[in-house]
Parts: structure tokens; C-alpha cells; sequence
């Protein structure tokens, strides 16, 4: 097996990730393709050498690429650290969580884990809806219900936000809670592959918008909610 790294550029989205990925995938003898947007690389692996010729035409006239290093393992470069490019989703959940223990002083930990739920919710809507019109197709890229459905990545951002406002608000809360598990659990299932595949693509917790890489964070972040709706289920079922 041979793997290689090439530089792409004219790669702006999400979208264009899932482009050049099928479009390499498509090339004979292509086995797998890893494209990342944050470092304009793609790495393959080939049963066989593949000319640069060949790749190039597999591809839309925008896209040129650049062989960097071929026919010896590599390991996609990473550009900054990545606790310099998750900061922003530390600092929105350092602000979630400060908000919910505020907003929760006198109240069991059933109401400090709605408000943070709630708060969650709404937040993480919010930046979907910054670049709404590229959330889908980013979504998509891991979520397996958005992959079959596309209509789903659409309203995502909308079912987060009356998630939101029904954990806020106290509103069936055991229809939020049922909801919450079944759409996180879908969605973790899709991180789990993907991390599984050690797969560079970009987030869409926080939308398109902040160029959020997947990682182990984006798991953890998911798990925390499921484990806080089904311990405040649990809770209100007693």
C-alpha cells in the first residue's frame, strides 16, 4: 500500500471537502481518502503509485493540487495546536456552565443540568444560524441521519432551538429529554466512526462559521449532554 500526502488549494468550505473527497475516492486504485480544510491536504492511500496527473483531472478546475510527500506513511500535519483551535468551544461551554450554576444557585441538580441543557442548546443553535446555508452539508459529513436525509441537517439547527427554549422554559421536559438522547446519540455515533477513521473534517457543533476540527472534545461534549438527560430523566421518574 502506498500513501500520500498533496497540498489542495481553492478548498473555501465544508462542501468542498466532500467534493475533492469523492472525486479522489472516484480515481482507480484509490483506497481511502483523508482531506483536511484547516491544512489544504488530502492523504491517500493506493494500492499502487498514482500520477499527479491523474488526481488533478479527478478534480473540478478550481481545485489544483501539490504532491507534498509520496510513497511513506505520514501523518496528516496539524497546524497550531489543537487547544489553540478549540479555545472557542471551551470558552462558550466555561459560559454555559457559569450561566447555569447562576441560574440554578437555589435549585437541585436536576435544575442546574436543564439550564445548562437549555443554555446549550440555544448557543450552539445560534452559531449554527451564523452560516445556516453551509451547516447542512458540514453536518453531513459525520451525522448519520443527515447523510440519508437531508432535510434533517435543515432543521437541525431549529430542533436545537426548541430543545433550547423547552429546557429553559421547563416545558415536557421528558419529551426534551427523550428527544435530546436520540438526536446526540445519533449524532455521537457519527463523531465515534469518524474519529474511529481518524477522519480530518471540520465540526459542525458551532455551525461553519468557527473552524472547529473533530476531536475527542466534540465526543466528550455529546456524552456530557446524554449522561445529563438521562440522569435528570431518571431523577424526574422517581
Amino acid at each position: 500500500m502506498k500513501t500520500s500526502t498533496i497540498k489542495i488549494s481553492g478548498m473555501t468550505c465544508s462542501g468542498c471537502v466532500q467534493t475533492v473527497t469523492q472525486a479522489l475516492k472516484d480515481v482507480n486504485n484509490v483506497i481511502k481518502v483523508s482531506v483536511s480544510l484547516d491544512n489544504k491536504t488530502a492523504i491517500i492511500e493506493s494500492k499502487n503509485d498514482i500520477q499527479i496527473e491523474d488526481l488533478q483531472n479527478s478534480l473540478p478546475e478550481k481545485y489544483k493540487i501539490k504532491k507534498e510527500n509520496a510513497n511513506q506513511p505520514t501523518r496528516s500535519t496539524k497546524s497550531g495546536s489543537y487547544l489553540a483551535k478549540l479555545y472557542p468551544l471551551f470558552l462558550i461551554l466555561f459560559y454555559i456552565t457559569t450561566s447555569s450554576v447562576i441560574m440554578s444557585w437555589h435549585k437541585a441538580l436536576d435544575g442546574f443540568m436543564m439550564n445548562f441543557m437549555g443554555l446549550f442548546f440555544i448557543v450552539f443553535s445560534f452559531f449554527k444560524f451564523l452560516d445556516y446555508k453551509n451547516f447542512p452539508k458540514s453536518f453531513s459529513m459525520y451525522d448519520p441521519l443527515a447523510k440519508k436525509l437531508s432535510i434533517y441537517g435543515w432543521l437541525y439547527p431549529f430542533i436545537e432551538t426548541f430543545l433550547g427554549i423547552m429546557f429553559l422554559f421547563k416545558i415536557q421536559i421528558f419529551l426534551s429529554l427523550f428527544f435530546t438522547i436520540i438526536i446526540l446519540g445519533i449524532t455521537t455515533i457519527g463523531v465515534i466512526k469518524t474519529l474511529t477513521n481518524k477522519e480530518e473534517i471540520q465540526c459542525a457543533c458551532l455551525g461553519t462559521a468557527i473552524k472547529l476540527p473533530m476531536t475527542i472534545a466534540t465526543l466528550v461534549e455529546n456524552g456530557i449532554m446524554i449522561v445529563m438527560a438521562v440522569i435528570t430523566f431518571i431523577q424526574l421518574s422517581v
